[in-house]
């Protein structure tokens, strides 16, 4: 039996503050603890298998982040963001992607290229299905953060795109997938001239777009406040 030093090492101790942090801010991510969903310690710490301690610490970073509220009479709860909240991520969207979009077409690799020009490619074969657009989508953003090669413009883009997950996806309504689609197109086009300032153009114009379909979907729910002229908004529109 050939001996194996490893064996003999230690396994490094499991970071169990850090694993429960991640463990809840990926269930936030993908909709398993869904926006306004009232939370407790204990409840979290029966979910994950992990005692309270690591999900005091986990709450308290996720709640810095914005990811959890603590809400009157309510409680803990996973954040619904507010018509402000959202106008503001979008703000951010759009000069974050623009930074990563005009970054890209700088220091891509060829390789990061042709993988983001495949995946753009096979957009229309998800159309009508949700969670496989949803996927490829986060994909395709993912892979345009990572080829801007900016490890802190990452860190801020990875920050936002864990906050827009608290919004619902709205790639199969109203034709948004086929906008989406032509849009990415744009800014893969760009990227593949290399051309910076095109980059940049193309995805900002891509946040206002989703942007629009965002509001407007607010204004059907019934989410915006409206109000008439020379008076102040009560609240949000339930009618």
């Amino acid at each position: 039996m050939r001996y194996n030093a490893a064996m003999d090492r230690p396994s490094a101790p499991r970071d169990l503050g850090q694993d429960a942090y991640d463990r809840i801010r990926a269930a936030i991510r993908d909709g398993t603890l869904a926006p306004g969903l009232r939370l407790t310690e204990t409840d979290l710490a029966a979910r994950f298998g992990v005692s309270r301690t690591p999900v005091r610490g986990a709450i308290a970073r996720l709640e810095a982040e914005g990811l959890l509220t603590h809400e009157p009479r309510r409680g803990l709860t996973v954040t619904r963001p507010d018509h402000a909240g959202v106008m503001e991520l979008y703000v951010m969207r759009e000069i974050l992607e623009g930074a990563a979009a005009r970054l890209a077409a700088q220091h891509a690799t060829e390789a990061e290229l042709a993988a983001m020009a495949e995946i753009v490619e096979g957009e229309p074969a998800a159309f009508g299905h949700p969670g496989q657009l949803a996927e490829v989508n986060q994909r395709l953003h993912g892979l345009l953060y990572l080829s801007a090669h900016n490890r802190y413009l990452l860190r801020s883009l990875e920050q936002l795109s864990a906050t827009m997950a608290l919004l619902p996806s709205l790639l199969t309504l109203d034709g948004r997938a086929e906008a989406a689609h032509a849009e990415h197109r744009a800014v893969l086009a760009a990227l593949q001239r290399r051309d910076g300032a095109a980059a940049e153009a193309a995805a900002r114009a891509h946040a206002r777009s989703a942007q629009r379909h965002r509001l407007a979907w607010l204004l059907r729910a019934g989410e915006l406040p409206v109000a008439a002229p020379g008076t102040p908004p009560e609240g949000p529109a339930r009618g």
